[in-house]
């Protein structure tokens, strides 16, 4: 009886192992079968790019269940053009692209910055210019923004720059675009540029990552806050696929393995929101006549 009980106790060790490991093989053969879903990404602006990529898209495909690419351009007007036409699924875009495609697009999930959506942009110069104080104060160089279809690296400086009575194509010698947040620290920082407009966000998580970048800029403006740079879908992505990177997005806050991917973006989580949000933005973008 005892030999009996043993090949039975060995017997169902061997099944339950078999049943494992062939669960895993049909859920990696199910994984490798499934379409991608595609999610475009401007350049962003922390150093271990690769790695910080590479463990969201492992936990997004294994919270999805299915594989996950990574599509990156140098320009938001790139990736924007690429949803559109229905070469990408998703994008993270900035809030003025979304306001002024709202009709084209669904609004997924936005990031959590310091326990809110929110975010501001920051009117930088150099660290060794202690005399510019206002947007009035701008020495009348080199400018440095962001990309044109930058919230916070274009359009509010754009719009604050207006309201100061600064025409920028009179007032600086002269203006440039140098596409990626961090580009505008470093342009600041090392003197290319005499002032520039930065996502508080990327000059914040700089500080944290590379505080030798940062430490040569001083934050001489700090503007009114708008809702962060949100995650969008094409609106003919089917509602199922939506709702499910929604909700896996969502429940990354409340995920070990989400929150280690979440801190290395220097992020608290993401939440639903809705167009709202975006109002302040598209307020400015009328008032310097991109949106009807």
């Amino acid at each position: 009886m005892r030999r009996h009980a043993s090949f039975r106790c060995v017997f169902r060790n061997w099944l339950l192992w078999f049943l494992a490991v062939g669960g895993l093989a049909f859920a990696a053969a199910t994984l490798g079968q499934a379409s991608p879903m595609r999610i475009g990404l401007t350049p962003v602006f922390l150093d271990d790019q690769p790695r910080i990529l590479k463990a969201w898209q492992d936990y997004l495909e294994q919270r999805l269940g299915r594989p996950v690419s990574f599509v990156q351009r140098g320009s938001y007007r790139e990736i924007t053009d690429l949803l559109l036409r229905g070469k990408l699924d998703v994008a993270w875009l900035c809030g003025l692209p979304y306001v002024e495609r709202q009709a084209r697009m669904s609004l997924v999930a936005v990031p959590l910055y310091q326990g809110a959506p929110l975010y501001r942009s920051f009117l930088i110069v150099p660290k060794d210019d202690l005399e510019t104080a206002s947007w009035e104060d701008l020495p009348a160089g080199v400018f440095a923004f962001s990309d044109p279809d930058s919230n916070s690296g274009y359009l509010y400086p754009r719009y604050a720059m207006k309201k100061a009575g600064i025409d920028p194509e009179r007032h600086f010698r002269k203006t440039f675009f140098v596409h990626g947040h961090r580009n505008v620290v470093e342009a600041v920082a090392v003197g290319l540029a005499d002032a520039g407009a930065v996502d508080a966000y990327v000059w914040e998580t700089l500080g944290r990552d590379r505080p030798e970048l940062t430490a040569d800029t001083r934050v001489v403006l700090r503007s009114e806050t708008f809702g962060f740079p949100p995650i969008v879908a094409r609106a003919d992505l089917p509602e199922s696929e939506m709702l499910g990177l929604r909700r896996v997005l969502v429940n990354m806050g409340e995920d070990p393995e989400g929150l280690r991917v979440l801190n290395l973006f220097n992020l608290d989580g993401f939440v639903a929101a809705k167009p709202a949000l975006y109002d302040r933005i598209a307020d400015m973008s009328r008032s310097l006549g991109r949106v009807p």
